[in-house]
């Protein structure tokens, strides 16, 4: 493979807006779902296989995004342990999205309690730091609750316990129940990616964004008295960072096991299309909300169980029926497809689905700029 090819190390996100994915521009869109009065829609799939609950992503959207101003509590980007309650407390069990495929009537939902989000710790800095006391650094209160409250606990029994790492951004969904909810209008899905938006001129903090939401992932800001949100950092990839380049969602690039793919849902040769629709073993979380995230997610492995006398027996070690409660039915043919894959690789075959999810080329892993000359 030459330098000069677009898909080799050197060639990041140069060439990716190639004249073979305009030509299957309309057929894409023929077959995907998109929003209506949307021309494109972009998507992620994270590999649950790979993350390590490092939080670097965490960090990464905390950073750029939600530093003071009243978002003190919020993580557009949070990482939880499954099972577990999650960031805010319980959110799978606050309602919202909608009551059938229709999307013609919401289902009821609930706003979080400021202690379901886990309130700001104030430590003793001072003391530890400044006046020589020997206490460990801690909060100044006994707090009760907080995000990651519950990190590493999981379920099941020694030596069968089990847990994993679930990234959550906002989905940006086809059919917002967010955008639906709100009175003012002023939440949308941008027509040139489907990237879903709150107008902080049109708010007025009413909050049925956040009721309506059934992930949770809209905040209200009681400093500026408005709603916010994910962006999916679209200066970075509207190219408005260092030298007009594009970039993926900061929590896609800074993640250090590379567990996020970055594209769009309608890019027939794009790892998104592939994993998601043709080969169907990315999921969508919880689709029952029948919102239609654009957030997918190669569900979890884990090594078999054991026998008291720490012998391997043939049973799950994380049970489907719980996976299935967070990615619906098709994740039992996902897992199978996936497993069938890799013993094809064992044996010395080789497998698409496998090379997308070991490619670590930015370049066909964040194809954000395929459409621009469409």
């Amino acid at each position: 493979m030459s330098a000069d090819d677009p898909a080799d190390e050197g060639g990041r996100r140069h060439g990716v807006g190639d004249a073979a994915a305009s030509a299957n521009d309309q057929q894409a869109q023929q077959q995907v779902d998109l929003a209506d009065g949307v021309d494109h829609q972009v998507a992620m799939v994270m590999d649950l296989n790979k993350c390590i609950g490092c939080q670097t992503c965490t960090v990464a959207c905390k950073s750029l995004w939600t530093e003071g101003g009243g978002r003190d509590y919020m993580y557009w980007n949070n990482v939880e342990t499954k099972p577990g309650a999650g960031y805010p407390r319980d959110w799978e069990e606050s309602g919202g999205g909608w009551k059938s495929g229709e999307h013609t009537e919401r289902k009821p939902g609930e706003v979080p309690s400021k202690e379901d989000y886990g309130e700001a710790w104030e430590f003793n800095h001072e003391e530890v730091m400044y006046e020589g006391s020997e206490e460990p650094l801690r909060p100044e209160e006994n707090p009760e609750w907080g995000p990651n409250w519950d990190e590493d606990q999981g379920a099941g029994e020694y030596p069968n316990s089990y847990y994993f790492y679930l990234p959550r951004i906002c989905n940006h969904c086809t059919h917002p129940s967010c955008v639906e909810a709100c009175p003012r209008k002023a939440i949308y899905k941008r027509a040139e990616d489907g990237i879903v938006l709150i107008d902080q001129e049109r708010c007025r903090g009413y909050r049925y964004c956040v009721e309506g939401c059934p992930y949770k992932k809209v905040y209200y800001n009681a400093t500026t008295k408005t709603s916010e949100k994910c962006i999916f950092c679209y200066p970075r990839k509207e190219g408005e960072g260092p030298e007009g380049e594009t970039f993926a969602p900061a929590c896609a690039e800074e993640c250090p096991p590379q567990l996020r793919l970055v594209g769009f849902l309608d890019d027939e040769e794009g790892p998104i299309y592939k994993l998601v629709e043709e080969y169907e073993v990315a999921l969508p979380l919880h689709p029952e909300y029948r919102t239609q995230p654009n957030v997918y997610y190669i569900p979890p492995f884990a090594p078999p169980q054991h026998s008291e006398d720490g012998e391997t027996v043939d049973v799950d070690r994380i049970p489907r029926t719980y996976l299935e409660e967070l990615f619906g039915e098709g994740v039992h043919d996902a897992l199978d497809t996936i497993e069938r894959e890799r013993q094809k690789v064992n044996r010395g075959g080789e497998s698409e689905i496998l090379d997308l999810l070991t490619d670590t080329n930015p370049a066909r892993k964040y194809r954000l700029e395929v459409f621009d000359d469409a």
